[in-house]
């Protein structure tokens, strides 16, 4: 059977350029163009293979690209230069397995401590690696409950701790606090580990100082996804780790010719390139500047919304607005992420001003009533009825047209 495989692949194309206006509830930037990357790069197989600091066989790799992204990652998150490691990764996921792993094969007897607000990959990952968790309690907000946390430790006086804290949870991008965690684990005599999956937030946060991993911060680990704030066209991120003691170390492979030391062991070359041209692009002013417009906009929305009566809030940092989940009409329109009665809008930069115009004029229109039909006057004493030979009147009354905005068509 002949396929028309221009014809399929446009169509691909099409359904996703139909749909991006009116995607706006999950958290991809779509400001950033990686066209002349791909092109460049993307007609050859690129494989970083092993240890991101050893380069392997051959020239079709970008391990020198990834070395400059872990760089710049950790230089942003004020890491000591002296105990850094980090690589590449498929994604957020990858990154919270490589980090959990390391410190579980450094701690075996430890427990994982994570909130109910965090990412579904952390209780699949605890599966994977075999320990033994403990969910702790989440605020309305989506932060964590830390006086739960320090109960649940000290019930286990003599087991490790990996608390898995959370920097922008998926619903209200609710970041929890990590002083207050590495407390917890201070009072802790056994010790532990604390990371962080920072998948959405990391980058911003880092941009404007407020998430650090130097000698203070008590994190030993941190993943951030590439393909959220950067919005690089696949999913990748980074994953960092300070305590070398805690790194994987799966030993030297022959054939390769390099350590054994990541999850994946072959990785995308390709994602590397794309995350370097993001940050060699922009810089930090720049993605700074960037982070800035998505958080003003996010205030925008939220007022936008208030003002039509629908209830609308959002940490101070974020780019994620919590709504009440609104009415079927709109949710076929939008696509929205939706958990029961709540909602959220992402501000990722490239979302713009018409966009959420567009979002709130739909939500309006469907909570404003129709107007009412005007009632029809009663016939006046002096009309002549009708007689029974005549036929019945087959005039019906209009009513009038709506006052409410028409939904633009989908």
């Amino acid at each position: 059977m002949d396929i028309d495989v221009p014809a399929v692949l446009e169509h691909l194309v099409d359904r996703a350029h139909a749909a991006a206006a009116t995607s706006i509830g999950f958290p991809g930037a779509v400001d950033l163009d990686y066209t002349d990357v791909v092109a460049r790069l993307g007609h050859r197989l690129w494989n970083n293979i092993g240890d991101p600091a050893t380069d392997p066989g051959g020239a079709a790799h970008t391990k020198a690209l990834e070395r400059a992204v872990v760089a710049w990652f950790a230089d942003t998150l004020a890491m000591p230069p002296d105990d850094r490691w980090g690589y590449v990764t498929t994604g957020g996921t990858e990154g919270n397995l490589a980090a959990l792993h390391a410190a579980h094969r450094r701690h075996r007897r430890a427990v994982v401590y994570y909130s109910a607000a965090a990412h579904y990959s952390i209780p699949k990952i605890v599966d994977v690696i075999g320990a033994r968790a403990v969910v702790i309690n989440a605020r309305p907000d989506g932060e964590m409950d830390y006086a739960h946390l320090a109960a649940q430790v000290r019930r286990r006086p003599t087991r490790p701790a990996i608390v898995v804290a959370t920097a922008g949870t998926t619903m209200t991008e609710a970041v929890d606090d990590t002083t207050r965690i590495r407390d917890v684990l201070a009072a802790h005599g056994p010790g532990g580990h604390l990371h962080v999956d920072a998948a959405l937030s990391g980058i911003p946060l880092a941009l404007d100082g407020q998430l650090r991993i130097d000698d203070g911060s008590g994190i030993g680990s941190i993943a951030i996804s590439g393909h959220k704030f950067l919005g690089v066209p696949m999913p990748c991120g980074v994953v960092l780790i300070r305590d070398r003691a805690a790194r994987i170390h799966g030993g030297h492979i022959t054939y390769t010719n390099t350590a054994d030391t990541t999850i994946s062991g072959s990785r995308c070359g390709l994602a590397a390139a794309l995350l370097w041209h993001a940050i060699a692009s922009y810089g930090r002013e720049g993605h700074r500047w960037r982070a800035s417009e998505a958080r003003q906009l996010a205030a925008y929305t939220v007022d936008r919304l208030t003002a039509a009566g629908w209830p609308a809030w959002r940490h101070p940092h974020a780019f994620t607005i919590v709504l009440d989940t609104p009415p079927a009409t709109v949710r076929q329109k939008w696509l929205l992420a939706t958990d029961g009665a709540v909602s959220h809008v992402i501000c990722m930069p490239g979302v713009t001003r018409r966009q959420i115009d567009a979002f709130v004029a739909d939500i309006t229109a469907a909570i404003t009533p129709p107007a009412a039909s005007i009632p029809r006057p009663r016939a006046r004493p002096t009309e002549t009825p009708p007689s029974r030979n005549q036929p019945p009147r087959t005039d019906v009354l209009v009513p009038a047209p709506s006052t409410a905005p028409r939904r633009r068509p989908t």
